[in-house]
């Protein structure tokens, strides 16, 4: 089949290339001309495992096509998928000018059928919104007897995974009640929906509200099992115990359950606020969403707090490794990233940072600049030199067995901030470190080696 993507970001150049490597024939869109032609060349704008080799194969293959000539991709894909940027406004609701940007563009070059696809996260009334401005520009050409339909085809990818998520999805949600169109998504879908029958149809605002609900729900558990944390500190509690204890019930199970510094990225913080903004909408206080939001972020200053209360709030001056600055592992993006939180509050209080992150040292560079208060490291080992402890923001495999002893000796002083309950607390009161963790207890320090 003959598609086309509108946004070569990470869930259009993510669906795009899958769709490429099964056989279609897709075509991608991006007004920048600069970044098409480097993803002509092979070169991907994102870090996620297993993409740039696939964009290379499929683009060699002559499956897979970047463009900026808008005319041309409208008139390649019967299907046209809009996986624009939505950014939050500023009160927080989603801005769909870039969507209906696109919904302009198809209009006006196409000039039969299409099936234009909202793959975007947006707020549930946007399909309305799209068909309103696609038959308004019709309209507008003279051309209102040409048919479309506008369908929700949520996307359900975790960055870090995506590759793997757009392969093998557990559901693809198909907004829509027109018969034709969903058999249209149905033949699209087809490599992916063989072993069972994964597609879930549905209308059009019901599928738009199942992706922030899902979302939501996902956030929500988060947030719930941070709560969960803080009172365990306070009540001589161990989480990590609470969490085996709480996810071997089926019912809830073991996903989203682990105790850490709050989430981040460009999903759960964005679809929050959106579908508070949402609710306020329609005059609806959506009191869960707002505590879950406010839990966030609160919890991302929980390794700040803590290292103010160790240090008796005397920061001025010292030095802090932080291992991982991505928002989560696998992935370089640091949008709401709780390493941000931290390094902004540590140099409001006068410290410096030497941090390392395998994959996001250059968006740190991009985001912050040249600061005498910041030094990026070349390896984890040297992000330790000198430093007065050392903070563990992202969970990366890379950071799960490192070398105690030389910990102990680069460091000024045997002391770890664990954001993310790496490390067991009695092994590391035996080998003489004073470690801070997530919803678990202080234990004094035992032996020094």
């Amino acid at each position: 089949m003959n598609v086309t993507v509108f946004g070569t970001g990470y869930v259009g150049l993510v669906q795009g290339t899958i769709l490429a490597e099964v056989g279609h024939q897709v075509v991608c869109v991006d007004v920048d001309a600069d970044k098409v032609a480097r993803l002509e060349q092979g070169v991907i704008p994102i870090h996620e495992p297993g993409l740039e080799g696939l964009v290379r194969q499929n683009t060699t293959a002559g499956r897979l096509a970047f463009t900026t000539d808008a005319a041309m991709a409208v008139a390649h894909g019967e299907i046209q998928f809009i996986a624009v940027g939505t950014p939050p406004d500023e009160d927080g609701s989603a801005d769909l000018q870039y969507v209906l940007r696109v919904a302009d563009t198809i209009a006006t070059h196409m000039e039969s059928h299409r099936i234009i696809v909202d793959k975007s996260t947006v707020p549930v009334g946007t399909a309305d919104r799209v068909r309103a401005r696609v038959t308004e520009v019709l309209a507008e050409r003279c051309r209102a007897e040409l048919t479309f339909d506008v369908v929700s085809n949520p996307e359900f990818l975790k960055e870090g995974s995506a590759v793997a998520d757009c392969q093998k999805p557990d559901r693809i949600l198909i907004g829509t009640q027109d018969e034709h169109s969903v058999e249209v998504m149905r033949e699209l879908y087809a490599p992916f929906n063989r072993n069972h029958d994964r597609l879930i149809v549905m209308d059009v605002r019901s599928a738009e509200l199942t992706k922030y609900a899902a979302n939501c729900m996902l956030a929500t558990k988060i947030s719930f099992m941070n709560e969960i944390a803080n009172l365990a500190e306070r009540l001589g509690a161990d989480i990590e115990a609470v969490r085996q204890g709480i996810g071997s019930d089926p019912r809830i199970g073991y996903h989203f359950i682990y105790p850490g510094i709050g989430y981040g990225g460009s999903c759960f913080p964005k679809d929050v606020k959106a579908l508070i903004r949402t609710a306020e909408e329609t005059g609806f206080d959506s009191r869960v969403l707002k505590a879950v939001e406010a839990r966030n972020a609160e919890q991302k200053t929980t390794l700040f707090q803590k290292i103010h209360r160790h240090y008796g709030g005397e920061l001025a001056g010292r030095t802090f490794a932080l291992w991982g600055l991505a928002f989560k592992p696998n992935t370089d993006d640091m949008r709401e990233a709780p390493s941000r939180v931290l390094m902004e509050a540590l140099w409001q209080a006068g410290a410096r940072v030497q941090a390392f992150d395998p994959e996001a040292m250059g968006e740190t560079q991009r985001l912050y600049g040249q600061r005498d208060d910041l030094a990026l490291s070349g390896t984890k080992e040297a992000a330790l030199r000198g430093a007065d402890a050392l903070v563990i923001v992202t969970e990366w495999q890379c950071f799960r067995a490192p070398d105690f002893a030389l910990l102990r000796e680069r460091l000024k002083a045997p002391v770890i901030f664990d954001g993310r309950n790496l490390y067991e607390p009695s092994r590391m009161a035996s080998k003489g470190f004073a470690y801070y963790s997530v919803g678990r207890p202080f234990l004094p320090v035992k032996v020094a080696d």
